[in-house]
């Protein structure tokens, strides 16, 4: 899942706040003009929900204005903070669903498409995306036979980013094991810079650590298998995979402030310890979209202060790609699910993409979109690989499980990495937790 801040700094919220002012007042007053617009939808509004914030809403709002100025329709985006499930549930009980949602959660998009929410994709959008996607990205956005969710955000959730300030004055190289990984994160620590700044209080950070790890350690084939909950969270690789992690959380040399510190920290937040204005630890694991926050919250250069490198591979075991993504799907019961399905239309073109790729913190999956719209040089050999690989990435785990394990805050997968960061002692009873919250989750 293209996963992100679930709260946000002051910072981000005074720019998002005043993006937001700026963006209804741009698409309130005549998106009709500017040569492209057919005008065909003037007068109509689209309501689009999603869980971004901060700059990655700010860059979104840019694509809608694009389709604004493209349609005449205006926009109107609503932050559905990060239980979309609930949020959607409520809003169509309420009788105000909003047209679209942008649904982050493979497994959450199957369970709307399995309530009857959804309009499945016109022949229009559906033919447009058959021929710029790989035919994973498809598989991921249809239930049932019926293809439902468009993939339009990709992420790549293999990389670890870091201030190469901090590592030029530790002597520390990018690491190619994860065994370096965590020498390198212990010379960090000793020139005065903890390794890691982890997002511990938003718990998809914690899924992806493990994802990384498990998918590395123990193989394709049975990351498959433990996605689809046909092995069990007991079994011996998860154990083996919670052990490596647990050696990561319980030192405090890598763990910057300590798990107590860690377990108050966001998803910016982390980024900031980095590359904030008062740094507090080296790197910073997480996806792409790093790179997008610390360029526009903290003006850092990508590809000079603010490098990273693929996630190493574990016990000799083969270098992860974990993706994930944010699929587009229209409501049924939305006001005006027609002029929604107009802007998913837009939205599997490369038109769109590109005018994200240029703001940044965004990657495609779509393979049209031209290389040159991305800002830097960083970004552009990141969406290359993967366009590259195809047919291999493997999606975001957590994603891809019922919302009430893989994607509720204080619950399931979530809540128990969380407790599992505070006390890293015993990985078979965390497996076994995570096990019990599974088999519930998944009804087997």
């Amino acid at each position: 899942m293209m996963r992100r801040p679930s709260k946000t700094t002051l910072r981000t919220a005074a720019t998002a706040s005043a993006a937001l002012a700026l963006t209804l007042g741009a698409t309130a007053c005549g998106g009709t003009t500017g040569p492209a617009s057919s005008g065909e939808l003037s007068g109509q509004t689209v309501t689009v929900a999603g869980v971004w914030t901060g700059s990655e809403q700010k860059n979104f709002k840019k694509v809608l204005d694009a389709f604004t100025e493209k349609t005449g329709a205006k926009t109107v985006f609503v932050p559905s903070g990060d239980n979309v499930s609930t949020f959607v549930g409520s809003k169509i009980e309420g009788g105000n669903a909003p047209d679209v949602v942008m649904v982050p959660q493979v497994g959450v998009l199957q369970q709307f498409a399995k309530e009857g929410w959804l309009l499945p994709l016109s022949d229009q959008a559906a033919k447009t995306a058959g021929s710029s996607l790989a035919p994973v990205w498809k598989d991921y956005g249809t239930v049932d036979g019926k293809y439902y969710g468009l993939y339009f955000k990709a992420a790549h959730k293999s990389t670890v980013w870091y201030a190469p300030e901090a590592f030029a004055q530790a002597g520390v190289a990018e690491p190619k094991s994860y065994a370096d990984l965590l020498k390198a994160g212990r010379t960090l620590a000793d020139s005065g810079r903890p390794a890691f700044a982890i997002a511990g209080e938003d718990g998809w950070t914690l899924t992806d650590w493990f994802e990384n790890i498990y998918l590395s350690q123990a193989g394709p084939e049975k990351y498959d298998q433990l996605a689809q909950h046909k092995l069990k969270w007991t079994d011996d690789s998860v154990v083996k995979a919670l052990t490596t992690l647990g050696e990561l959380f319980k030192d405090k040399q890598l763990v910057a402030g300590g798990a107590q510190t860690a377990l108050s920290t966001d998803f910016p937040s982390s980024v900031e310890q980095v590359f904030g204005p008062e740094p507090k630890a080296g790197m910073v694991y997480e996806g792409d979209f790093v790179g997008g926050v610390a360029k526009d919250q903290f003006g850092k250069k990508l590809g000079e202060d603010a490098k990273f490198f693929p996630f190493p591979a574990v016990d000799g075991g083969s270098t992860p790609v974990v993706s994930g993504g944010d699929a587009a799907v229209v409501l049924k019961d939305g006001k005006n699910s027609k002029a929604g399905m107009k802007l998913l239309e837009f939205l599997a073109g490369s038109e769109a993409a590109e005018v994200w790729a240029g703001a940044g913190g965004f990657l495609s999956p779509n393979t049209e979109v031209d290389l040159a719209s991305y800002g830097d040089d960083t970004t552009r050999s990141t969406a290359k690989s993967l366009v590259a690989a195809g047919n291999s990435v493997r999606f975001d785990m957590s994603d891809q499980a019922p919302a009430a394990f893989g994607g509720t805050k204080g619950a399931g997968e979530w809540k128990l990495l969380q407790d599992f960061l505070r006390d890293p002692s015993n990985p078979q009873g965390t497996a076994a937790e995570l096990e019990a919250a599974a088999a519930k989750a998944y009804g087997n």
